[in-house]
C-alpha cells in the first residue's frame, strides 16, 4: 500500500546566517495493506517530518513515496499534483496531528460530519454518524453541539480522531494521537484502530508511549538504527 524509497528532507534557515537542517536522510520502508507501521526514535530525529512528507504537508527534498491509490493507481505522493493530493486527502488519506485546527464557531458534531459530505451523505445522516463516533470516543452528548475551541486538550484530540476515523480511510497517518488522552480513552482509540486494521486500513504512526504503540503496531521502525546504518553506509562508500 505504501512504499517509501530513499526519502530525504532538509530545511534551509536564514536567521543570522544560512543554515541547513536535515531531520532525516535516505529513509526507506514498506507498509502492506491492513498493516500498522510504528515509527520510533528520540525527539528531533525526524519522525513527524516523515509523516508530513507522506501527507505532503512537506515536499520531500529527495526520494519517492509510492501509494496504491484507489483512483490513480500507484502514485508518487512526493510528485503528485496539488489537485491529486487534495482528492486523496478528502477521499483516501486521513492525518491526525497533535492539534485540532477547525473553524472556531462550528459544533463538534458538524466538525466531524463535514468529512462525510463529499461521499454523498445528507447532513442529517452525517451528523448521526458523527454523534455515534463522538460517543464511542467518550465525548459526552452535552458537548456535541458545543464548539471544540472551548474544549480541553484531550477533548479536542478526540474530536480530531473522530474526524479521521469516520471516513474509514485507505491510509491513516497518526502523529502522537494518544498523547493527551486518559487511559480509558486510549483503550477506545486502540479498539477503533484495530477494528480499522481488520477492515483493511493501512496505518503509519508515531506514539510517545511505546506500550500503546506495541498494542497496535505490527512492526516498529526505529530511526536510530536506520540513520546509523545510513551513516555507516556513507563511511563505507567514502573508504
Amino acid at each position: 500500500m505504501l512504499k517509501v524509497e530513499r526519502l530525504t528532507k532538509y530545511f534551509e534557515l536564514n536567521i543570522s546566517r544560512s543554515m541547513k537542517v536535515q531531520p532525516f536522510n535516505d529513509i526507506s520502508f514498506e507498509v502492506e495493506q491492513g498493516a500498522f507501521l510504528g515509527i520510533a526514535g528520540p525527539s528531533g530525529i525526524g519522525k513527524s517530518s516523515i509523516l508530513k512528507c507522506i501527507y505532503r504537508t512537506y515536499i520531500p527534498t529527495a526520494g519517492k513515496v509510492w501509494y496504491d491509490s484507489a483512483k490513480y493507481g500507484t502514485i508518487d505522493l512526493a510528485r503528485a499534483s496539488e489537485r491529486q493530493i487534495t482528492h486523496l486527502r478528502v477521499r483516501e488519506i486521513s492525518y491526525v496531528s497533535q492539534f485540532l485546527k477547525v473553524i472556531p464557531r462550528v459544533s463538534a458534531e458538524d466538525v466531524v460530519a463535514e468529512r462525510l459530505l463529499p461521499f454523498g451523505q445528507s447532513l442529517e445522516q452525517a451528523r448521526a454518524e458523527a454523534r455515534q463516533m463522538l460517543k464511542r470516543l467518550n465525548i459526552p452528548a452535552s458537548l456535541w453541539e458545543a464548539y471544540p475551541a472551548t474544549f480541553s486538550g484531550g477533548e479536542q484530540q478526540r474530536v480530531n480522531l473522530a474526524r479521521a476515523f469516520i471516513v474509514r480511510p485507505r491510509l491513516l497517518i497518526l502523529d502522537e494521537p494518544t498523547a493527551s488522552l486518559d487511559n480509558e480513552t486510549k483503550q477506545h482509540v486502540l479498539d477503533l484502530l484495530n477494528d480499522m486494521k481488520r477492515q483493511g486500513t493501512t496505518m503509519i504512526g508515531v506514539f510517545h508511549d511505546w506500550d500503546v504503540m506495541g498494542k497496535v503496531a505490527d512492526r516498529i521502525l526505529d530511526l536510530r538504527t536506520v540513520q546509523m546504518s545510513a551513516e555507516y553506509k556513507q563511511l563505507a562508500e567514502a573508504e
